[in-house]
């Protein structure tokens, strides 16, 4: 357990480091969840499957879009769901903590 928690704090100093965004844990199991899953995603969607509230998962968009790390778009054959997607940023982003995190776990 230690060494799971030792690999943690690692890799996220290092992303502070690396002047990466400073992002909740929310925001990174939103980011996660869009990036790791099949889309589409919608708000509706990621608050059922994170078991988060609705005007929660609104507001890390926010933050989220705002870094341009997800974007969200009005569904054309549903207008009341709003689309969560991928950006190239958010790709970058999460490439570079890959790395970050396999790096991490060959020095321990």
């Amino acid at each position: 357990m230690q060494q799971a928690l030792t690999l943690w704090r690692e890799v996220l100093a290092q992303s502070l480091a690396n002047e990466g965004p400073d992002l909740s844990a929310r925001q990174m199991a939103i980011l996660l969840t869009v990036y790791g899953e099949p889309p589409p995603h919608t708000v509706r969607g990621l608050a059922s499957r994170l078991d988060i509230p609705k005007p929660a998962i609104t507001r890390a968009l926010d933050t989220l879009g705002r870094s341009d790390l997800l974007r969200r778009k009005r569904d054309a054959a549903d207008q009341r769901n709003i689309l969560v997607q991928r950006t190239v940023k958010g790709s970058v982003f999460l490439s570079e903590l890959a790395e970050t995190i396999a790096a991490k776990v060959r020095e321990l």
